[in-house]
């Protein structure tokens, strides 16, 4: 997924690593993943294109045990397991690959071998209703003693940032053990014994449902504070708002000389800025030809905007072609799609104020 017209999200998790000295990396895929490996690039634009460390990709697959598309997170991360025994890792970083921020994992890494952790949990505090995040309470020892996964009545406003460090052998014996449990609890309830390994985990969902609850109650989680911006972007609002903080400066920040987000970059002209253009607060990529009026707006690669025409509050992912007499509010326009003269999406902005429009789908047949 784009962001801020130059980066992809999955950046964020990639610099963080690189910057922190991590060399081993896998990037574990999902659904359609050929757009996603073309940017990984084997891992060069951060370095990680090592012989015998660097990044490593483990694809989605079948006709073998373990095989198949995960059922959540929790589960994806069982289907690695014999990767992980075979890796000799004492410990392992997990990182969610939609937010957006900057943390240094080697204090993090520092303060759960110290304390011996089992699972160290990175959080943060967030002042918006944390219903779709996991709430954790954590004591003046930085042990977490409560995690409610999404709740609807939320016992405090700190979150799991979806950043963990396990132990290893600890993750691997826990998700073994909840697998066996949650599949012979499923075919008691549906009357066959069903153990077959390709079975096993599919039911651990994601992390907050069985693998995090567990290793709290075992006593030996704890919280680690980042410091700093961080967001997640699952929902379109967040998305569109993380964009506009950036702007607004409140935002992640991308020009850290000592802290860099690094990406793929395509080789593409600088961006063109006619006479006529008016730009203000806003980010354009390379690529990109302004001669209308752009305010408030991200302008990624490619994108053409006409004189006569208009911009404001918009995220134009690339390769957009805004035509003479368009007038676009509030717009989340995806790679590709055109605009021809008219008005585009909301004028008043706000949550769920925001039009998405995406390219028309090629025909078939």
């Amino acid at each position: 997924m784009p962001f801020a017209g130059t980066y992809r999200l999955i950046d964020f998790a990639l610099s963080n690593l690189a910057n922190s000295g991590i060399r081993n990396v896998w990037v574990v895929e999902q659904y359609k993943p050929f757009e996603l490996n073309q940017h990984l690039a084997n891992g060069r634009p951060w370095d990680l294109d090592g012989t015998y460390e660097g990044l490593r990709i483990l694809p989605p697959f079948e006709g073998s045990k373990r095989d198949g598309f995960a059922e959540g997170n929790a589960h994806a991360i069982y289907q690695q397991i014999p990767k992980l025994k075979e890796s000799g890792a004492e410990h392992v970083v997990v990182m969610s690959c939609d937010h957006v921020y900057q943390l240094d994992l080697r204090p993090v890494l520092e303060q759960h071998e110290k304390t011996d952790a089992d699972v160290t949990i990175v959080t943060t505090h967030i002042d918006e209703k944390p219903s779709r995040y996991s709430v954790v309470t954590v004591d003046k020892d930085s042990r977490v003693t409560d995690f409610q996964y999404k709740p609807e009545s939320p016992n405090g406003q700190t979150v799991a940032t979806e950043v963990f460090v396990y132990k290893t052998s600890v993750l691997v014996e826990t998700l073994e053990k909840l697998a066996q449990e949650v599949t012979a609890s499923a075919s008691k309830d549906i009357g066959e014994e069903d153990e077959s390994e390709d079975s096993l985990g599919q039911q651990l969902g994601d992390y907050g449902e069985r693998l995090l609850p567990a290793l709290v109650e075992g006593g030996r989680a704890f919280a680690f504070p980042l410091k700093g911006y961080w967001r997640d972007l699952g929902t379109v609002d967040a998305y569109f708002g993380a964009h506009m903080q950036l702007l607004d400066g409140t935002g992640v920040q991308l020009g850290d000389p000592e802290w860099p987000i690094m990406t793929n970059t395509v080789g593409l002209p600088p961006a063109f800025i006619d006479q006529t253009a008016t730009i203000g607060h806003s980010l354009v990529a390379a690529g990109a030809r302004v001669s209308g009026e752009v305010e408030h707006s991200v302008i990624g690669p490619g994108v053409t905007i006409e004189s006569g025409a208009k911009v404001s509050r918009c995220i134009l992912l690339g390769d957009n072609h805004v035509t003479k007499g368009a007038v676009l509010e509030s717009v989340i326009a995806d790679i590709g799609a055109t605009f021809d003269a008219g008005q585009v999406g909301e004028t008043k902005p706000g949550p769920g104020n925001i039009t998405i429009v995406q390219p028309p789908s090629p025909g078939i047949g």
